[in-house]
């Protein structure tokens, strides 16, 4: 799979490419030193996942996402961060990051990320999103901000069945796939299928967008 590098900063573009270029599944297919230059190298290169920073001069990460999954869908986007809570990162995640990772991550955890984006999957700990969202729970709309069919329900999570609505919201609870499964004794391809046509249904780019509809909605609770 072809990967982009977005960040300012040289010496950590070429530590990342060194670690993805020892992988025989990755090729570093370009880099980019600002926001601009990778929205328009993603143009150009079609990559399948773009590592971008999240703060950069100039256009940041964050408007630069935002430019290149509206210009290229099936492009996935995993934004890098200094801190493991920082309302940049989760401003990307909400204009179409599939997730973030921490620029300290080890390359293990780096490769794992990128295979897990690029099929479709986000990466975002059940840890972190919980904690952000507490953290910005005030950018959410309120339980009863949200429109409403006449029996009280989202219209958006009509089309869902009741074991799908259960998987959405231990999906916004942070729990992985495996412990949905564990929960409702079901196969975690069980779980992968339910999860997919969740995803199909609300129209959603991955469990990131899962997870904030699911607080939109008032599915999930914030209290």
């Amino acid at each position: 799979m072809g990967v982009l590098l977005v960040d300012d900063q040289a010496l950590l573009r070429m530590g990342f490419r060194l670690v993805l270029e020892a992988e025989d599944d990755i090729v570093v297919v370009g880099e980019a030193g600002d926001g601009e230059q990778g929205v328009q190298q993603a143009l150009a290169l079609r990559p399948d996942v773009v590592l971008m920073d999240v703060r950069m001069p100039g256009t940041n990460g964050i408007e630069a996402t935002g430019r290149i999954v509206s210009a290229l869908p099936g492009c996935r986007v995993v934004i890098l961060t200094t801190f493991d809570l920082d309302e940049y990162a989760f401003a990307a995640l909400r204009a179409g990051a599939s997730g973030f990772l921490l620029k300290d991550a080890r390359p293990a955890e780096l490769t794992a990320a990128i295979r897990t984006v690029a099929t479709g999957d986000a990466v975002v700990s059940p840890r972190v999103t919980r904690r952000l969202l507490e953290l910005f729970a005030g950018d959410l709309p309120a339980r009863g901000d949200a429109p409403r069919a006449a029996d009280g329900v989202d219209p958006r999570l009509t089309a869902l069945t009741p074991r799908e609505l259960e998987v959405l919201t231990a999906v916004a609870e942070g729990l992985s796939n495996a412990e949905i499964a564990g929960r409702f004794v079901l196969s975690e391809a069980t779980v992968k299928t339910h999860v997919g046509r969740i995803l199909g249904k609300l129209d959603l780019r991955d469990r990131v967008q899962a997870v904030v509809l699911a607080y939109e909605s008032g599915l999930v609770g914030r209290d």
